[in-house]
């Protein structure tokens, strides 16, 4: 028997997201998002790229459904465009947007595919973005609205469910190095942003409570913190950014505060909550999704923002073509962490994967042997977390196709298979032949190198 075999009834899944892959945007009377919007902003998106076309897996999810059924895989998570539901994100429905996300999930259910179903995944209708987007309180009630209709008509087909994922994202890179959609760089606003999200999120699982069935979760990226020397500075600088990363989300929810030290990061535009804000934020969930992609070794540095922390990068290690260290370690360790401070809540990791250039096909085969390396030891990694105790689930790999990545735009490419821009065309990459083997023998081949 392998080592490394996972528990019965594990989820095997990949995971995308609405913009990065669907397409056609406005569509069958969808209305625009703020990527949308943002992508025609000069400069803001690398070689002028948009989700214009992505991978075209708004008309073409079937074909796509079917070559996950070849992977074997168990579960899909993907993501629902706000703006394709109410194309001014309130108001009036528009019923062949929600149809089809009908289609794609029967179609999934008629393959044999769990649907793992995110309600916000970064893109918010223009219109709700004109009106003061996630830093106006109303935002949280936009979103419950929203998550009523879509989980009344969904709710029933769907086991799982996701309120967002990434807020972290949402509020760093849009509202403080404005990165992202709205482009702003403002310490005052975001703040707001984070406790809007985060009421948003508990609106969204009321609804859930109401409408749906089966579980509903939180999706947060973790990135654990490790300090450069043992220096107090440093250490100090370590806990901000792990406070502001890691526990901004997580304490909240789960234990009814905000980290001590965002109002040291945030100084004066740190706002005093309402307790009734915070008593609702805590609304429980069925389980915890975890995004991890590398870690970060940080030292105190004056220079360095609010945090007033700067990471000290990895001379020879192993990094993606993000930049991103690759460290199995730290996904271990962030797991181990979250069962220390929060208790036995149940996780999936809802993504994890790399960004590597592919190599030239060789007799029509696509050898990312990279990319099949770090599933490999992560997937160890992770394994060896369950042993030790921690209750994961299910892994969802990201992602299933080469993809819009955000501001990036078609440079970096995470897919387990290749998507031509041009002609659309589909072709599996050996990572996605050992992915498939992996969930096809619930992780035994794990013990083989490749």
């Amino acid at each position: 028997m392998s080592r490394y075999e996972f528990p019965e009834n594990f989820l095997w899944g990949v995971a995308t997201s609405a913009y990065q892959v669907e397409g056609s945007p406005l569509a069958d009377g969808a209305g625009p998002s703020n990527w949308h919007r943002f992508c025609r902003q000069p400069g803001r998106i690398l070689n002028g790229d948009t989700g214009d076309l992505a991978c075209d897996h708004y008309r073409r999810f079937r074909e796509d459904i079917a070559l996950m059924k070849e992977l074997g895989l168990s579960a899909y998570r993907f993501s629902i465009a706000w703006s394709r539901v109410f194309p001014e994100g309130k108001g009036r429905l528009n019923p062949r947007g929600l149809a089809h996300y009908q289609s794609l999930v029967d179609t999934l259910l008629a393959h044999g595919i769990r649907p793992m179903a995110t309600l916000y995944h970064w893109d918010l209708p223009a219109a709700l973005e004109d009106a003061g987007g996630w830093a106006n309180r109303d935002s949280a009630g936009w979103f419950a609205d929203y998550a009523h209709t879509v989980i009344r008509a969904l709710g029933d087909k769907i086991d799982f469910w996701a309120t967002l994922n990434e807020p972290w994202v949402i509020m760093d890179a849009g509202y403080m190095s404005g990165v992202h959609p709205p482009g702003h760089v403002s310490p005052k606003e975001a703040p707001w942003v984070s406790h809007n999200l985060l009421r948003a999120h508990a609106l969204g699982v009321q609804a859930f409570r109401a409408d749906g069935r089966g579980q509903i979760g939180l999706v947060v990226n973790l990135e654990p913190k490790y300090a450069a020397t043992s220096s107090r500075d440093d250490r100090a600088a370590t806990e901000r950014a792990h406070a502001y990363m890691n526990r901004q989300y997580l304490d909240p929810v789960l234990r009814g505060a905000y980290p001590e030290e965002l109002a040291e990061i945030f100084g004066p535009h740190w706002p005093r909550f309402e307790s009734e804000d915070l008593r609702l934020i805590q609304e429980p969930i069925d389980y915890l999704g975890i995004n991890y992609y590398t870690r970060a070794v940080v030292k105190h540095d004056p220079r360095g923002g609010p945090l007033e922390v700067s990471a000290v990068p990895q001379r020879g290690a192993e990094h993606t073509a993000m930049g991103w260290e690759v460290y199995p370690q730290g996904l271990k360790d962030i797991l181990r962490w979250v069962k220390a401070r929060y208790g036995d809540i149940p996780l999936y990791i809802t993504e994890n994967g790399a960004a590597f250039a592919d190599p030239p096909p060789a007799d029509g085969r696509i050898d990312d042997r990279r990319r099949i390396a770090y599933y490999r030891s992560h997937l160890r990694a992770l394994h060896e977390a369950i042993a030790e105790g921690v209750d994961v689930r299910g892994y969802f790999a990201w992602s299933l196709l080469d993809n819009f990545e955000w501001t990036y735009g078609y440079a970096k490419r995470f897919g387990l298979v290749q998507v031509d821009p041009a002609s659309q065309q589909r072709r599996p990459k050996a990572s996605a032949g050992f992915y498939a083997e992996v969930a096809q023998s619930n992780g035994a081949v794990l013990d083989r190198e490749y």
